[in-house]
């Protein structure tokens, strides 16, 4: 296995993470035997990082009774503050209490606010004290290193960064989203900063594996050395010096067995130039789904009326390049679902955006139709039912 150093406190951790919102299941509940077994094997190989959150239904419990016998000293625990349930000032304090319990320990080593996906939103918590509360629990020993998890735009991902002084970052990245979501730019930023970051969804929870297009995996087949869709996709991420630990959900041993190996060879700069070459046109094949040409290089921004352009785009061309659910997904949780919402809905048709767009997009013309795609009967359910529940 191999490491690399969280700058701040020399932590050594293993470039390959365990994310563990996706253990196998018997029947509806996670299958105890069976994630303990694939947890196991990778400890034994060096993974060092256990990533989960109060809302992956069982997880920490699963995770928690594995480590009680005789693992936890082996292992640095991530999970995650669910902010979006906070009402009152203890209610934090009753979310961390219940997730030690789970856990069955006395610390974590790293802690998120889970999808904080603006600072407008970190300004709420702030406003329920949470910096005092943060720095009592790193006082106490109970939290080691704070930090948060990200879905949205770059733009916004940087005013987070520097909302706090973060101990670490989590994004979702791989080499489709490599200027959408927080994107390089984003990486590089935090990088800059002193920020460890976590890389998750690298394979975009399996469809640029199972999902690829045919030509797109027929120019991976046809490669020497043979890899797998998987390997290219992690080689990729573990060749930039930025990214420190990338998190798979794996949920059977034979992953955890690819994974492990390629995490025991991928080391900074493993990709050459003809690699990328390779990656770049898997891209262009996937590319050819995409309904609007948007690079997410944000040059249309900041929108006068607060739509996350680049952040629309992305949604709506995943939406036809992975699923509609897919799609759907990242729409509510990178315009949506946040303290000021930034959905398509919401654009004045100014113009403003066009005049700045490199790729000559007729903005206002494809926002409309991603209103009319991806703002249909679904997306008011789930969005009435998110505001019910106190998500929004």
């Amino acid at each position: 296995m191999l490491y690399r150093k969280n700058p701040a406190n020399q932590d050594k951790l293993s470039i390959l993470g365990y994310g563990c919102l996706r253990f196998p299941k018997k029947g509806t509940a996670i299958d105890q035997a069976k994630a303990e077994e694939q947890m196991r094997i990778a400890i034994e190989h060096g993974v060092n990082y256990f990533d989960t959150a109060y809302t992956y239904g069982g997880s920490e419990s699963c995770l928690g009774s594995f480590l009680a016998k005789g693992y936890r000293d082996k292992v640095k625990i991530a999970t995650k503050l669910p902010h979006y349930y906070i009402k009152e000032k203890g209610d934090m304090e009753r979310y961390f209490t219940e997730q030690l319990k789970r856990l069955q320990t006395d610390r974590v080593e790293y802690y998120l606010m889970h999808m904080l996906n603006d600072a407008a939103t970190w300004g709420r918590l702030q406003e329920f004290g949470i910096e005092a509360w943060i720095k009592e629990k790193k006082a106490n020993g109970q939290i080691q290193n704070i930090g948060f998890s990200f879905h949205g735009g770059t733009e916004n991902f940087i005013k987070v960064v520097d909302a706090y002084d973060w101990d670490f970052c989590q994004i979702q990245y791989n080499y489709m989203d490599e200027h959408s979501q927080a994107g390089r730019r984003g990486l590089r930023y935090a990088h800059e900063k002193g920020l460890p970051v976590i890389i998750m969804e690298p394979l975009r929870g399996g469809r640029l594996v199972q999902g690829l297009p045919k030509n797109a995996a027929k120019l991976l087949e046809r490669e020497e050395p043979r890899r797998s869709p998987a390997e290219w996709g992690l080689r990729w991420l573990w060749s930039q010096p930025e990214v420190t630990v990338v998190l798979s959900g794996m949920n059977d041993a034979a992953q955890v067995e690819e994974n492990v190996r390629i995490a025991r060879e991928a080391r900074e700069g493993c990709m050459t130039e003809h690699d990328m070459e390779v990656i770049d046109k898997v891209k262009a094949e996937i590319n050819r789904c995409m309904k609007v040409p948007c690079t997410g290089c944000g040059y249309c921004m900041p929108c006068p009326a607060g739509v996350d352009i680049p952040g629309c785009f992305a949604a709506y061309n995943t939406r036809y390049t992975d699923s509609w659910y897919q799609g759907m997904k990242v729409y509510m949780m990178c315009t949506t679902l946040r303290m000021n919402p930034s959905n398509a809905a919401k654009c004045l048709k100014c113009g403003k955006c066009e005049q700045h767009c490199p790729q000559g997009i007729a903005i206002r013309e494809e926002l409309v139709q991603v209103k009319k795609h991806m703002e249909t009967l679904p997306y008011h359910v789930a969005k009435a039912i998110s505001k019910r529940v106190g998500k929004y």
